[in-house]
């Protein structure tokens, strides 16, 4: 599964710098939000703000870089595909 990452500022009230994830077909499946250097649990770090579809839950993971939050949503959506 691949990927694009689209550059977006998302207006948390604080964090602002984001990435839009699409899919192959251009379909909206996740917003990330890096968290400031100020942040105190996880500076720096990408947070899943938003996830939709098979993203959509509970689980709001962090990331230490944007690889592994590829890595995750490739795992979630790969386990919930169709055949």
């Amino acid at each position: 599964m691949r990927f694009t990452f689209q550059p977006i500022r998302v207006a948390t009230g604080f964090d602002e710098e984001g990435m839009m994830v699409l899919d192959e077909k251009q379909r909206l499946v996740a917003v990330l939000v890096r968290l400031s250097d100020d942040n105190e649990v996880a500076a720096g770090q990408w947070y899943l703000e938003a996830g939709f579809g098979w993203l959509d839950g509970g689980s709001h993971p962090t990331f230490s870089n944007l690889d592994l939050a590829q890595d995750w949503i490739t795992q979630r959506l790969a386990h919930r595909a169709p055949a």
